[in-house]
């Protein structure tokens, strides 16, 4: 009887159409909350530390920040500019650097200028708020001694000398 039937030709022509209800099924809070699983959050701001003694020279500082959560940071990005009260485009640039440890030496700074800094953590997920601003100062240019205006005798020594900065300095320290 199979054999039969195999040889017939089958009608399959349905004589109602089935209605189908087209449904949009929203995924957005499934997918939010399977992606809020494997992210981290964006870090918190970091805390620049002041400037510690002997972190410069006269084209140089070395700063330090730190952060007081345990956030998972995949860079910082430092920003500094100097500080002046006059506004000159040039000098007032800001200038910002990626680094991958919470320190960092910038060179070819002006002597006896101060710069203000300030950090931001970054990782995966964002960039924190930027940290407090700090302000730090490179070391002034060594003086230059007036050699012709020395005059020496047998107990005393009458040294001249100049300054080259073009912010005042403190003070000046003799050795002999």
């Amino acid at each position: 009887r199979l054999e039969e039937f195999l040889k017939k030709e089958v009608d399959l022509e349905l004589s109602t159409l089935p209605e189908f209800e087209e449904r949009v099924i929203d995924f957005s809070e499934v997918e939010e909350l399977m992606n809020s699983i494997n992210t981290i959050p964006a870090p918190c701001a970091p805390v620049i530390n002041p400037q510690a003694p002997n972190a410069a020279t006269g084209t140089s500082l070395r700063v330090c920040w730190g952060l007081f959560s345990d956030d998972t940071v995949e860079c910082y990005q430092l920003c500094y500019k100097p500080v002046s009260n006059e506004r000159r485009s040039d000098e007032q640039a800001e200038h910002t650097l990626k680094v991958k440890e919470t320190y960092c030496t910038i060179t070819d700074l002006l002597p006896n200028t101060q710069y203000e800094f300030w950090v931001s953590a970054l990782n995966a997920s964002g960039i924190s708020p930027p940290s407090e601003r700090a302000v730090y100062v490179t070391a002034p240019s060594p003086p230059i001694i007036k050699s012709k205006k020395i005059r020496s005798c047998e107990n005393a020594a009458l040294v001249c000398w100049e300054s080259r900065d073009i912010n005042p300095v403190d003070s000046y320290m003799v050795e002999l």
